[in-house]
């Protein structure tokens, strides 16, 4: 019963936490937090695996916060007592908001700094001489910053956090990890936060942690069907642009979607074809500016737009595969962000849906991409396209999500859509995709990066003053470097009763509507197969009489 739950006024935190927790809306605490926030307070160290969206980083903030209040009760002198490390910068970004957001009323007690941008050590360097309390940064950046003698940790830490402990050795941060830790003291307390237990987490957890308390909660790693509910539909490749198109255009999905594809190149492609259908799109990958990036996502979870097209970006821990997506011959490709991700650990606020256009390459990416959507108590929809070579991965993530006790139970229900009875858009989608060629995605790669690098500099300035000028940075713009067909915006008439009959359909969830028996009320009303002959006129009868 919830009666029964432990409380935040019951764990021993400071009122100014507790005031700051009410402002967030929380009148109590998920699972994860009540049983963490009490065991961290007692100073042991934490294995926590909880799933995406279940209230982690509160999870270890409260905690945090909480000590460096008691310490500065007896010691005033300025130092860094707690290191947060994190896969991606988009996620530093994140934790620092939420520090700041529960230490709003004891902001001058308790100092935070995000060092996991990319401004150089040297712009950094004046605020870490500050010794703020708290450090958010990536192995990587840390690490640079220990060499250069900016920050000393040995004297002053007390705590160390991993963040999404399941994505540093995945992204690469193995080495930077193991050189970081001889800068760190002998003795300190260590939470690692998880949605999977990998063997990295495990090998991370022998490194790092000392007799630790492991929380394994929710058997799931995501919420079951009466909160996600989650659907495949079997479709190759012409067939998804003509799918997606389907489902944006006759509004099938409701609410703010995410769009997850494989590669950069894929991210443009996409969006240059869902314009010439005036579909308005923002992409969201490594190559564009770190302050692009989080902006979008601001603007993203403000409202401001309904579809991200996100790349999921796995190559970037194997540098042969990205070289094989390198377009062009003999010419210098632009430099990806191995920091990069948003599928991973990013608080996307209230998405409906999430689409997955490529299948995930791993269980762990399928499960960090629909983590998205159905967060805390909300409702969301996943829905993954899938071809006929990619069966053997939808196995593999059935598997996972049901733990293979329930052999005849599917985790994904076919969505059932009848690529049939959408022939009539075929066309349509054949004469956008003849425009989006390998040129127009080339030009719309380097357009979009021009923009998004002059609209990070202005986002540093001028528009933090002048809120209403941000729809000058909306990042939904259209890239046109495609050819435009105009009469591919709108629907045509004979078209327009199968328009009609699909939005009549209740939807799931806010989500996805359902397609099954979606023609039966259609089938003998196809304006195309309807037409009576009723009688001709003479040429000179009526007409004279007119």
């Amino acid at each position: 019963m919830a009666t029964d739950r432990l409380q935040f006024h019951e764990m021993g935190i400071d009122d100014r936490i507790l005031k700051a927790l009410a402002d967030l809306g929380w009148a109590q605490p998920t699972l994860i937090q009540e049983k963490a926030i009490p065991l961290a307070l007692e100073g042991k160290d934490i294995l926590a695996r909880a799933r995406t969206g279940s209230g982690k980083t509160a999870a270890y903030a409260v905690p945090v916060i909480q000590r460096i209040l008691t310490s500065k009760q007896n010691v005033r002198e300025q130092a860094v007592r707690v290191l947060i490390l994190v896969p991606t910068k988009e996620l530093g970004q994140q934790v620092q908001a939420m520090i700041r957001q529960l230490t709003a009323y004891c902001a001058r007690d308790v100092r935070v700094a995000d060092i996991s941008g990319k401004a150089d050590l040297s712009a950094q360097r004046p605020i870490l001489m500050e010794k703020p309390d708290v450090v958010v940064g990536t192995p990587s950046r840390v690490l640079a910053h220990l060499s250069a003698q900016s920050l000393d940790l040995q004297a002053s830490l007390e705590t160390l956090v991993i963040d999404e402990a399941d994505l540093l050795f995945s992204f690469g941060f193995e080495a930077d990890l193991k050189s970081l830790l001889c800068h760190l003291p002998k003795i300190y307390q260590s939470f690692l936060m998880s949605a999977t237990l990998s063997e990295d987490v495990q090998a991370l957890k022998e490194l790092l942690l000392h007799n630790p308390v492991i929380l394994k909660l929710q058997g799931s790693q995501l919420p079951d069907s009466s909160q996600l509910q989650q659907y495949s539909v079997q479709c190759e490749e012409e067939d998804k642009f003509l799918l997606i198109y389907t489902l944006l255009k006759l509004h099938l999905v409701q609410g703010k979607t995410l769009v997850f594809v494989g590669a950069v190149e894929r991210c443009y492609r996409l969006k240059l074809f869902l314009e010439q259908f005036s579909i308005p799109t923002c992409v969201l990958n490594s190559e564009l500016p770190v302050h692009s990036r989080c902006h979008i996502i601001t603007q993203f979870n403000q409202g401001f737009y309904d579809y991200i097209i996100a790349t999921d970006e796995q190559v970037l821990a194997d540098p042969t595969t990205t070289a094989q997506a390198a377009e062009g011959k003999g010419k210098k490709k632009k430099k990806n962000d191995k920091e990069y991700g948003v599928s991973r650990g990013i608080d996307f606020q209230n998405v409906s849906n999430v689409i997955n256009f490529d299948f995930p390459t791993t269980v762990e990416s399928y499960i960090h991409r629909v983590g998205r959507t159905a967060r805390a108590d909300n409702p969301g929809t996943a829905l993954t396209f899938i071809s006929h070579t990619e069966l053997p991965l939808l196995a593999e993530v059935e598997d996972a999500l049901i733990g293979g006790k329930i052999r005849h139970c599917c985790a994904l229900k076919p969505y059932g859509f009848k690529m049939e009875e959408i022939e009539g858009f075929r066309y349509r989608c054949r004469d956008a995709m003849r425009s989006v060629t390998k040129q127009a995605v080339r030009e719309a790669r380097l357009k979009e990066i021009k923009q998004e690098l002059l609209n990070s500099e202005k986002l540093k300035t001028y528009f933090e003053d002048n809120p209403r000028d941000l729809q000058l940075l909306r990042h939904d713009k259209d890239l046109h470097p495609a050819v435009i067909k105009p009469h591919l915006k709108n629907v045509p008439e004979y078209l327009s009763k199968t328009h009609t009959l699909l939005r009549d359909l209740s939807p799931i969830n806010n989500g996805f509507q359902p397609y099954t028996q979606l023609m039966k009320d259609f089938r003998g009303k196809n304006p195309l197969k309807s037409f009576h002959y009723t009688g001709g006129r003479s040429r000179g009868g009526k007409a004279g009489k007119s």
